[in-house]
């Protein structure tokens, strides 16, 4: 479903090298719940956005269903990351200007035109997840209005809204309070059990890591099982 060979990720500051992923290889199949675990710092947010197209690796490749992300051109790791991929941030980045059914449709509208009826369609299919995530009642509010807890929903459900073949979750309850966060990382584990979609989750929290299938640990730029 997703590799990742000989990662390698450096930057230069003032000179210096700093070595922040050193040579992590990962395989990872279709519907695994896999979970990556270390302290703040450890370099999981950057390998997290290798995996998923946000940033290249100074060395190294990442193949989605066979698919090497990195020998392709911008626009086209553009729509491997919009069509492919569902991504579920600490920090939520919904858009203040829309109300959270606008927020969950805008990725699929990135695709194309659409029909009256095709997007009708497509709206139908987001109140349609927006109940499953009990948030029926929040259409047409703004995310000033909501709670963190429901802003995070509005997140994954906007995340799921093209169907992606990976989920990649990055701290996902980080801002959360201890209750909102049990109840996103239910709804983060039934997507994974009942659509068999494939969740690349990262955190520091090892209570959290120990929900996966299989549990890396991220230390000092090595990937351990």
């Amino acid at each position: 479903m997703i590799e990742a060979k000989g990662i390698y990720k450096n930057y230069i500051i003032d000179s210096n090298r700093l070595e922040i992923l050193k040579g992590i290889d990962l395989n990872v199949k279709k519907g695994e719940f896999i979970t990556i675990v270390g302290p703040s710092g450890a370099g999981k947010s950057t390998l997290l956005h290798i995996l998923g197209g946000l940033d290249s690796p100074s060395e190294g490749k990442v193949s989605i269903g066979g698919q090497d992300i990195y020998r392709m051109d911008d626009q086209k790791i553009s729509r491997v990351r919009n069509q492919k991929i569902g991504f579920v941030f600490q920090f939520y980045h919904l858009l203040s200007e829309f109300t959270v059914l606008e927020n969950a449709v805008l990725p699929v509208f990135f695709n194309g035109s659409y029909t009256k009826p095709q997007a009708a369609e497509i709206r139908n299919k987001a109140i349609g997840l927006f109940a499953n995530v009990g948030l029926s009642n929040r259409l047409n509010h703004f995310p000033m209005q909501l709670s963190g807890g429901e802003k995070q929903r509005v997140a994954i459900v906007r995340a799921l809204m093209n169907d992606p073949q990976v989920l990649l979750c990055d701290e996902p309850t980080g801002n959360l309070d201890s209750a909102s966060g049990n109840q996103i990382m239910s709804l983060i584990k039934d997507v994974n059990l009942k659509s068999k979609m494939t969740v690349i989750l990262v955190t520091h929290n090892q209570e959290l890591a120990s929900l996966g299938n299989r549990i890396f640990n991220l230390k000092d730029g090595v990937l351990l099982n």
